[in-house]
Order: structure tokens, then sequence, then C-alpha cells
């Protein structure tokens, strides 16, 4: 008999998986039968064939590109085409601190490193990460500003108006982060947050916090609990001048977290594993708290009750006087970064299924980078679902080289653009396996 998969998210009304009885020969069938097209099969395949030449993971830039500075590495913005004029000038404004600072830092040598893509150069709808590049005069490879596109770029809009597809095949290649909030303010609290804490180098101390569930009876938090926080916590305590708070899965409730997320124990690096939150069409809360992080609060999915707020950390816990400026957070959950309009799984398994009104993204880590107090200086969290194979590979070996790598690099003085590269480079293999 096919072994049963656990996702990582749970369904709010039920208080049961999101998604259950399904075996990895299922999801077997789901991978041979989805089909990439033959740019991103031969971008992916580059990549990987790359990758082998180089004793590092990071092979995001041309060999002689040094990927901490911006003079070398370009710095560029990417706006929706469709954006209104008025807007986009609005956004621009708002955003304006962070950009006249990433000019003077990517312009230094040569002006052309540092660039905006807006009105005719903007995303335009429909567009394949090649046929955007190709705009350009730019092709699959290592990053090279000097091509005409920057290394790190920042997609300043919605997930309707530039799609997640987009955003995750420029990732292979390139350093892509994401930002769009509801009100000009946020953008406003975002660009002064990262602003200070660069030029008047504010740091909070070397603290940090691994932060994971495990729930009764739920083997996908169990798992993460011991193969993933655990490991990551002991790993981190080898850094001797770095404080390490490894919070026991029985003290892991939605009162702790308020005091890792705001509260007095907020340290500068901040990593949960835990179940994201689904909700129903129809679920007044679908769009506020989808993705929030589930607590041990939660008393697990055999009890079958409905989960409320009491068992969930969302946006909405962040209070006004809350202290998250200088602060990262790596959220390990469904749903925690965003959720796309249409399930990107249950349309191999039949019909597609609609699981939002449209593609947003979850209101927590927009909350923790735009907080008007100072914001995080970033997030890192899952568009769609997580996957225990993220930890556990084949049902048997526990391997987080890739999480580690990561903390390694940021601790390192890395750009987080730059740290995700290891994702990037286990995307592109595992990609390349299941294609082939």
């Amino acid at each position: 008999m096919s072994p049963e998969l656990v996702f990582n998210g749970i369904d709010a009304e039920t208080g049961g998986y999101i998604n259950e009885g399904i075996t990895t020969e299922m999801i077997a069938k789901i991978a041979r039968g989805q089909k990439l097209s033959p740019e991103e099969i031969r971008d992916i395949k580059i990549r990987k064939d790359e990758d082998r030449k180089k004793n590092s993971p990071d092979f995001s830039v041309a060999e002689h590109i040094d990927e901490t500075d911006l003079s070398q590495t370009g710095w560029g913005v990417i706006f929706p085409a469709s954006l209104p004029q008025k807007s986009l000038d609005a956004v621009k404004e708002a955003l304006k601190p962070l950009l006249d600072l990433r000019k003077t830092q990517a312009s230094k040598a040569e002006p052309t490193f540092y660039r905006e893509f807006s009105g005719a150069d903007g995303y335009q709808n429909g567009e394949s990460k090649n046929a955007f590049l190709k705009r350009f005069g730019v092709g699959p490879g290592p990053a090279d500003p000097l091509k005409g596109v920057p290394y790190y770029l920042l997609i300043v809009g919605s997930p309707e108006t530039i799609p997640y597809t987009f955003q995750y095949q420029l990732d292979v290649q390139y350093a892509v982060g994401r930002i769009y909030f509801d009100k000009l303010e946020d953008y406003a609290y975002y660009a002064q947050s990262v602003v200070a804490a660069e030029t008047k180098k504010l740091a909070r101390p070397k603290q940090a916090a691994f932060f994971g569930v495990a729930n009764p009876d739920d083997p996908a938090t169990q798992m993460s609990s011991a193969h993933l926080i655990q490991p990551l916590a002991k790993q981190m305590k080898e850094y001797k001048d770095w404080k390490v708070d490894l919070v026991a899965p029985e003290k892991a409730t939605k009162a702790t977290l308020a005091n890792y997320l705001g509260g007095k124990n907020t340290p500068a690096l901040l990593f949960t594993a835990s179940h994201g939150m689904n909700f129903r069409l129809n679920d007044p809360r679908l769009l506020p708290h989808t993705g929030a992080i589930l607590t041990q609060d939660w008393p697990g999915p055999k009890q079958r009750v409905p989960v409320t707020d009491k068992m969930y950390f969302s946006a909405d816990d962040i209070t006004s006087d809350a202290d998250v400026f200088g602060t990262i957070a790596f959220i390990f959950a469904c749903y925690g970064g965003g959720i796309p309009k249409m399930d990107d799984f249950s349309s191999y398994l039949g019909s597609p299924r609609q699981i939002a009104p449209y593609a947003f993204l979850s209101r927590l880590p927009l909350k923790l980078l735009s907080h008007p107090k100072g914001g995080a200086l970033g997030v890192f969290a899952h568009v769609e679902r997580a996957w225990g194979q993220s930890i556990v590979w084949d049902q048997q070996v526990a391997d987080i080289a890739t999480f580690n790598s990561l903390i390694s690099a940021l601790l390192a003085g890395k750009p987080a653009g730059a740290a995700t590269e290891y994702f990037n480079e286990r995307y592109a293999e595992i990609s390349t396996m299941l294609t082939e």
C-alpha cells in the first residue's frame, strides 16, 4: 500500500487536514502529469548543469561579481505595466527613500546598474519570465547587470497583476523579492525601516529563536519539530556570539509566540514551523488570516474541533506598539507567504478547485514589514502548500542542509536574495528529477 502524505495545512472549519488520503503514488502521477514549458525545462537544466560545475551552490551571478556589492550586482524594481501613471507615481514617492538609496548603491560605478521597470518597461500581462527578459536582450545564464537586468529585483505588485509563476521562474536565476501593500503609508513605513536599518547601522542584539509546534496526533508538526526546528537550533548554537532560544513544543503557544513577534523576546532571527491556516471561500477570515501560524493551542486533527483565532497567530495579533524593527522571520507554514486563486494541486486530481477569491499575499508578513514603529527587515514564507519533503526526503533521509545554509549565509552578511540561492539550487535539482 502506498503511504499517505500529510500536508502542512489545516482547514479551520473542520479542524482537519486540507487534503487527506493522498498517497505518494498519487503525487508521483501528479508530478509526472505536470507539464513544464520547454523553456522552463531548458532554464532549469542550465541551472542544474552550472551548479554541478561549482563548488558553491550559489550560481546566480557571473563569476567576477561580488553578490554582496550592489555596485557589481545591480538592483532593480519591477512594476506592472498596467499600473496607472498616477498610482505608479504615488507608490514610487512612498518608496522614494529606499529607491534613492538603492540607486546610489547600485549606480556607483555604472548608472545602468540601477533600473526601474515601469510603464512600457514594466511587466506585461501574461508575460513569461523569458518573454520579459527577451525584451531587454537577456537570455538564460548567470545574472550580469551589464546585459541589462540587475541581479537583485524587487517586484512591487499583487500576484494578480504580476503572477506568482513569473516570480517563481525569475527567481531561479535572479534574487527576487516582492511587496504589495493596500495603503501608500505602508510602502513608506517599509522603505523608511529598511533605510534606517542600513544607513544608521541599527541592529537587534544577536539573538535567534526557534519556535516549532508538535501538536497531538499530528505527524506533520511532530516531524518538523524533531527534524527541522531542533536540529537548526542545535546548529545555531555553534555560533558562540549568538544567544539561541529553543521553544519546547509544549510551550509553543500563541501567548509565547506573541513574545517573540513584537514582544519582549523579539529576536534578530525568528524561525517558526507549524501548520498554516486555510479557510473556506465564504469564511470572513480568509483574507485577513490565511497563512496564520497554528500554535500548540490546537488540540490536533483527531479532535475534529473548529479552529478559532485563539489557536493561531495572525496579523491581527501584531499590536500597534509591537517592536519588530530589524528582525528577520522565516515562516515554514502553508500559505505563510500567500495563496493563489486556484489550488496548484487539485487540478491534477480532477477539476481545478478555487481556494481564494483572487491570488493575494498573506497579511502577517506584510504587517511585519510595514509596522509604523519600524518593520522587519525580511520575511521568508511559503506561497501555496508546504511539504514535509522539504525536511525528510524519500520518507527516510532528514536533510536540512538547505535551511542551515540559508541561516549561515544570512549570519555571514549576505543579502536575503543571495542567501535563498540554496533553495533555488534544490528547486532546480528536484524539478529536473521530476521532469526526467
